[in-house]
């Protein structure tokens, strides 16, 4: 019986207290920024966000991220599993394409980006498809008085590619994408 008790105090130990302590001391050596949160700041040192974490952005002058059921807030990370055939989540979606349409007016409902009416399985996806990007650049551009191919510009260069050129699909970060189009005034 003690034999039982002292190995589960070791693994206990090991597994519950060494083990993340090392590859948190070992992350914050070899890519500390990362470690932290990859928070983006200001000029005066103001934390804006995280490259990590999307956040709502409301203003038709922006671009609009992913939906988000549990509005960005990494505490509670995760998403309903609704089923397409669940009315709630086909009452939510149908009120979403008819706000996107609204705020896009020369974009087809056949048109409207899949990515930007869907949860990602934590709800806390910073990005989105490029596709999903160009289609609001007539609204942005108005808005903001640019022409559209500033704005087109301006996608291709915060467009990412596939990680290792096989994995994921294109995408572009939503923060980092409306940090670059503040600063194109």
């Amino acid at each position: 019986m003690l034999k039982n008790i002292r190995a589960v105090l070791v693994l206990l130990v090991i597994c519950g207290i060494a083990y993340p302590l090392l590859m948190t001391m070992l992350a914050q050596v070899i890519m500390p920024e990362k470690a932290a949160g990859s928070l983006i700041k200001s000029d005066s040192g103001e934390i804006i966000g995280s490259e990590l974490i999307g956040q709502s952005f409301e203003d038709p002058g922006y671009f609009h991220g992913r939906i988000s059921s549990i509005k960005y807030d990494a505490a509670g990370s995760g998403t309903p599993n609704y089923s397409p055939s669940n009315e709630e989540m086909i009452e939510r979606t149908q009120n979403d394409i008819k706000e996107f349409l609204k705020e896009n007016p020369t974009v087809d409902q056949d048109d409207v980006p899949s990515d930007l009416m869907t949860n990602s399985g934590s709800g806390l996806d910073p990005n989105v498809s490029p596709y999903g990007a160009n289609v609001q650049v007539p609204r942005i551009a108005n808005e903001r008085g640019l022409s559209e191919k500033a704005v087109y510009n301006l996608i291709d260069k915060y467009t990412e590619s596939r990680s290792l050129g096989v994995f994921g699909e294109p995408r572009i970060n939503v923060l980092m994408l409306n940090i670059a189009l503040d600063e194109l005034k």
